[in-house]
């Protein structure tokens, strides 16, 4: 049985945790059993279980690059205005 990372994991609600939990314990017994042919069924169900949390992932990475990309215009934007003004300051 193949494990999803531990940041996924994390994002997952305590409902899908307890079933990710349950299922890969059913899995790695199914595995232990030699009954792969039902234990790619148990994973196909993982895979499938874990989508949510893997879209709760890429969405925290895309609002992670926003808040950069807001920090660095707004660094940009300061650092413009602080050489305008030193501009005016130069020419006065």
């Amino acid at each position: 049985m193949r494990h999803c990372s531990v940041q996924v994991r994390g994002l997952l609600t305590r409902d899908e945790l307890d079933r990710y939990n349950a299922l890969m314990e059913v899995g790695s017994y199914l595995e232990s059993q030699s009954r792969y042919d039902l234990s790619a069924i148990v994973q196909a169900e993982v895979d499938l279980l874990i989508q949510p949390g893997i879209e709760r992932l890429k969405e925290k990475g895309r609002e992670r690059d926003r808040k950069t990309q807001e920090y660095l215009e707004e660094r940009r934007r300061a650092e413009w205005e602080a050489q305008m003004k030193q501009l005016d300051e130069d020419d006065d």
